[in-house]
């Protein structure tokens, strides 16, 4: 019998992949034993077929130990609460969070697309002198999530929550110029101070956008487009099988053209496997 895939662990959870035809009662032995042998973790749930869809939503099944689905994670000096079936969070993207807020630039602002409970969003908030980071999410109960934990984080002050869909958010940004909480007096008052710099119809244009995509078959680089400028740095996360790379990068340069923008590739990186021969890139391009 194949060992279990290598598990996650997130706080005192621990999520185990089993291999098909995995005995019931083997899964409870190798669960016991995660609790034996770590005691830091307190539940062990077992993953139920894969991440769904555009929310990313996963199933799990408990196994041994506490029972319950909401995490309390530690990461890159930030507190992270979720619920593990009903938010999506991977701890493999530590790295890749500490990483993108270390290329954030003073005075920054920031938009994070498919920003979930906000890790991308708080980490950079937290750990870049950037002076706002709007994060965006469709999944209500992950912008709950976010909302709690920009508190627990002691951000409310440089982390905006956006929630809804960022083809809408795009199209009502362009409309009205800013968020719908946002009077004119305050748009007036933001504009003075030169904070986030606006194009035609009054559309905001940010100086990075980072884009840790689900696994889509849309790219959303239209709306990355329209909300960025000249310099804009943007951070694009795609998915591909190894070899393949360049397939992406040529799908983002057809996209500029499309959309008449001229881009620089910075760099392309592998940022992590997710399954035999198949990889998760990121691509970071500058729009000239």
């Amino acid at each position: 019998m194949k060992n279990p895939r290598a598990f996650d662990v997130l706080g005192n959870i621990a999520v185990v992949n089993f291999p098909k035809k995995y005995k019931k009662s083997e899964k409870l032995k190798f669960a016991k034993k995660l609790l034996k042998e770590h005691k830091s973790i307190t539940t062990v749930l077992e993953k139920i077929g894969k991440v769904k869809g555009r929310l990313r939503k996963i199933s799990t099944k408990h196994l041994a130990g506490k029972k319950t689905k909401e995490v309390l994670y530690k990461e890159n000096n930030c507190v992270f609460r979720f619920n593990i079936d009903t938010t999506y969070f991977s701890p493999r993207l530590s790295n890749e969070r500490k990483e993108i807020a270390s290329k954030i630039k003073k005075h920054d602002e920031v938009l994070v697309m498919f920003a979930g409970v906000a890790p991308f969003s708080i980490v950079i908030a937290k750990n870049s002198k950037a002076k706002k980071v709007y994060s965006n999410e469709i999944n209500r109960e992950a912008n709950k999530y976010a909302k709690l934990n920009v508190e627990l984080n002691k951000l409310k002050d440089k982390v905006e929550l956006v929630p809804g869909d960022i083809k809408r958010v795009a199209k009502r940004w362009k409309k009205k110029l800013r968020f719908p909480s946002d009077c004119n007096k305050e748009i007036a008052h933001r504009n003075r101070e030169g904070r986030l710099s606006e194009g035609n119809h009054g559309c905001p244009r940010f100086d990075v956008i980072v884009m840790p995509r689900p696994k889509l078959k849309e790219s959303f680089l239209e709306q990355a487009f329209m909300l960025s400028k000249k310099n804009t740095r943007i951070y694009y996360y795609d998915f591909c099988k190894i070899g393949e790379e360049k397939l992406i990068v040529e799908k983002i340069q057809q996209e500029a053209k499309k959309f008449k923008k001229k881009i620089k590739i910075l760099k392309v990186k592998k940022a992590g496997e997710i399954a035999p021969y198949k990889i998760r890139l990121r691509v970071d391009f500058e729009v000239l």
